[in-house]
This record gives C-alpha cells, sequence and structure tokens, in this order.
C-alpha cells in the first residue's frame, strides 16, 4: 500500500460533499480502515488513497474491457468470412 498521499487526490477530497466522502470511506479494503482507525491516517488522506486506488481499478477495468471488446470484434470478423 502507498504511504505517501497524492495531493492532486487531496485536492479532490477537499472538494467532495460530506455524503460522498461517506460513501468512499465505506467502499475502503485491505489494511487501509484499520490504519484509518488507528488513526494512523487522517480522514482526507485515507480518503484520498481510496480514491487513487478507485482510479487505479478503474482505469485497469477499462483496459480489460477494451481488450475484450476487440477480441469480440476479430471473432465476429472472422465468423463473417
Amino acid at each position: 500500500m502507498k504511504d505517501k498521499v497524492n495531493p492532486v487526490y487531496l485536492d479532490k477530497v477537499k472538494q467532495l460533499p460530506a455524503d460522498e466522502a461517506e460513501r468512499i470511506l465505506s467502499r475502503m479494503g485491505g489494511k487501509l480502515p484499520k490504519r484509518f482507525i488507528k488513526e494512523k491516517l487522517s480522514q482526507e488522506e485515507a480518503l484520498a488513497l481510496q480514491l487513487e486506488i478507485e482510479d487505479e481499478q478503474l482505469q485497469e477495468w477499462r483496459e480489460k474491457m477494451a481488450k475484450l471488446k476487440e477480441e469480440d470484434e476479430k471473432k465476429e470478423k472472422k465468423k463473417k468470412d
């Protein structure tokens, strides 16, 4: 897990409404909730780390979906030939 908090994500956290911040906190997984509960991280730091993790996961998902779509298009093209 990353120990340094990206300042870009800290800025995003500062602009979040309270209800959205709460939703993000509820999605924390792994060691992050324990670090937050034990007060090794501030709420802003925990939120920033969670946002960064989610952005990385979203990027990975997009790449996988693009690859699957490309494979499906190749299969469809072979069927037509």
